[in-house]
């Protein structure tokens, strides 16, 4: 068939643009990412952060909060305007837990109570405190809540 000629004159060019901007992105979401991690672990309790504080893709964090689920925490960021998955990438969707935080030693209700967040270019400062003003009140608020274990005893 024909070659879609705009289609590759666009690719080509959205390349070159995305390679002269991505050391000033990478610096950026370093950042922004590094501002999560800081200010998650100094505002909440019982949190770990799966993977190495630094080596690591400049735009992703993933916590894993011991007593709560993932899912809860997600509808409350949801709720709040704060875009988030649970698990990592390659489970996002599935029910099981993350077989990558498996691998990294993670117990399943340790997989099932985690927080992924990504960044990108357009994300701000402003907005990366806004999720540290929101995650530990929801979190602080789901770890209050009796659970249906609890409620059964």
């Amino acid at each position: 068939g024909t070659e879609n000629i705009p289609g590759i004159v666009g690719t080509a060019l959205a390349l070159k643009l995305a390679d002269a901007e991505r050391d000033d992105n990478v610096k950026h979401c370093t950042n922004l990412r590094d501002l999560l991690i800081n200010g998650v672990q100094e505002r909440i309790e019982d949190v770990r952060l799966n993977g190495h504080p630094t080596l690591r893709l400049a735009n992703n964090v993933n916590f894993s909060f011991s007593g709560v689920e993932g899912e809860p925490i997600l509808l409350g960021l949801d709720f709040s305007g704060v875009a988030a998955s649970s698990g990592s990438a390659c489970s996002s969707g599935s029910l099981d837990p993350s077989h990558v935080l498996l691998a990294l030693g993670l117990s399943a209700d340790l997989a099932h109570s985690s927080l992924r967040l990504t960044l990108g270019k357009g994300n701000t400062v402003e907005e990366t405190e806004y999720v540290l003003k929101v995650l530990p009140d929801l979190v602080n608020r789901l770890k209050s809540m009796p659970t249906l274990s609890q409620s059964s005893n």
